[in-house]
Order: structure tokens, then C-alpha cells, then sequence
């Protein structure tokens, strides 16, 4: 893409990063920062920053994220006890990399958000 967006770099080589999962549609990696035990990042291959420009030609990656998520989950060995799948978007919301991510924690109890 050019830009400076580190999952670019990683998706591209340009960044180590060991990637836990690839498809066509998206990439997986483990969060720098854990906030759980199991902390992976599903990140698609298209840089794009917010839902709101999602369009129809992004639907299927949309998709494949959740599909992408499900797999690695049961990799982890998190899918059985459960985990939690968060889209941060915006500054208020933590998002840190303007590159739309889904955070998937596990491996302990996670207390109520909602």
C-alpha cells in the first residue's frame, strides 16, 4: 500500500510478525500488548480504517474475518471455554492502529462489558 500502517508491514514482509493464519482474505496475529492470555488480532488484507466506509465488495471479508476468528479460536483452544471479539473504532474506543482489526481474547475469565 505505501503507507505506514504496521500491519501493512507485516502482511507485506516488510515487518516481522508471525502470522498465525492467512487466507485471501486476512491475516492473524498475536497482540503485542496482551490484554488476556490469548490475545490475537484478526486483520484484514484490504486497508481500510471504519465500518462506516464499509461497502458490499467488503462484505465477504467481513465475513472471513469471523471465519478466520472461529478457526483460530479452536487453535487456541479457547473456543470451548469462550472468548470475546471486539472492533475498537475511533480514538475514544482505544483503537491505536487506524487499520480495521478484530481483537479476539481468551483464556480466562473476562469480565462484563455490557
Amino acid at each position: 500500500m505505501g503507507n505506514d500502517c504496521i500491519f501493512c508491514k507485516i502482511r507485506d514482509g516488510e515487518m516481522a510478525g508471525e502470522i498465525l493464519y492467512r487466507d485471501n482474505h486476512c491475516f492473524v496475529i498475536r497482540d503485542i500488548a496482551p490484554q488476556a492470555p490469548v490475545h490475537l488480532l484478526v486483520i484484514p488484507n484490504i486497508h481500510f480504517t471504519f465500518l462506516s466506509d464499509l461497502t458490499s465488495e467488503k462484505h465477504d471479508m467481513i465475513g472471513a474475518i469471523f471465519s478466520a476468528a472461529k478457526e483460530v479460536a479452536a487453535g487456541e483452544k479457547v473456543d470451548i471455554s469462550g472468548y470475546r471479539l471486539v472492533i475498537n473504532q475511533g480514538a475514544n474506543s482505544g483503537q491505536i492502529v487506524d487499520h480495521l482489526h478484530l481483537h479476539l481474547l481468551g483464556g480466562q475469565l473476562l469480565g462484563n462489558m455490557c
